[in-house]
């Protein structure tokens, strides 16, 4: 009975910040020439975040907050996402034709993947990351690349807790920081369906971060923004797995032993 409360209670807090966050809107801020919208989901990503801390977990916030609660929010998040993906798959297909046409710039796209590695490996090197940069550059830390270091290395390792880490990091940050960041690619001449396509990066919340806020730029292209990325993010899906293994993994270790003399192979 305790815990069927406590799970009202979380049920009825998320509705409130929804409401909230609702109520607040859309809300542009401008940097120089450079304009932002911040959408709902920033605003309740970012008081749900401040709520956490444990300066305000106390009391009837630490009910809240309590293990349980977090562990059934993130073993059921899985059934919030299917309906969003439903919704993106009916968007695919009013721009099905269209899509076809530029299929290719989708496979394409797949290569970016690689940033990670080519981009992210040296810095985290730098730092002075060892295996555990093997975990946190090899993608963006979501299921594929938890799954595969967990089975290669087991999550109980530095490469373990590198993608941890990683994974960590992108479900509290990951919707938040692709949300601004579209805005601020487009504001620097990029086009709003490359950026459509762009933000398939194998994350559903990511990914809707990241087209919201390009249908918050030009809502008159919502149908195009939401299909495109809805595309892009089934194709990562698929075949996002066979790029990691085929050709991240092998770039990041020759990288990696390249850069680490005496790293094991």
């Amino acid at each position: 009975m305790k815990s069927k409360l406590s799970l009202l209670i979380l049920i009825a807090f998320v509705m409130v910040v929804i409401a909230i966050s609702e109520l607040i809107g859309i809300r542009p801020i401008t940097i120089g020439s450079l304009k932002i919208s911040l959408l709902p989901l920033v605003f309740a990503i970012v008081i749900t975040m401040v709520l956490g801390m444990a300066i305000f977990r106390k009391g009837f916030m630490k009910q809240i907050y309590s293990k349980a609660n977090v562990g059934f929010s993130s073993k059921y998040l899985i059934f919030i996402m299917l309906p969003l993906m439903a919704r993106y798959g009916a968007d695919v297909a009013p721009k099905l034709e269209e899509i076809m046409k530029v299929g290719w710039v989708f496979l394409l796209q797949e290569l970016g993947n690689l940033g990670t590695v080519l981009i992210g490996l040296p810095i985290a090197i730098a730092l002075g990351l060892r295996r555990e940069a093997i975990g946190s550059t090899l993608g963006l830390g979501r299921e594929g690349e938890l799954a595969y270091i967990s089975e290669k290395y087991t999550l109980d390792s530095p490469e373990g807790r590198g993608v941890l880490s990683l994974y960590i990091i992108g479900t509290l940050f990951g919707a938040l920081f692709f949300s601004i960041l579209a805005p601020i690619m487009h504001s620097l001449g990029f086009s709003i369906e490359a950026l459509a396509i762009a933000s398939g990066v194998g994350s559903a919340s990511m990914m809707t971060g990241s087209s919201s806020a390009l249908v918050a730029i030009a809502p008159e292209m919502a149908i195009t923004i939401n299909g495109y990325a809805a595309a892009s993010q089934l194709l990562t899906s698929f075949l996002g797995t066979y790029t990691m293994v085929f050709l991240a993994v092998p770039l990041q270790r020759f990288m990696y032993n390249l850069m680490v003399r005496g790293g094991k192979k």
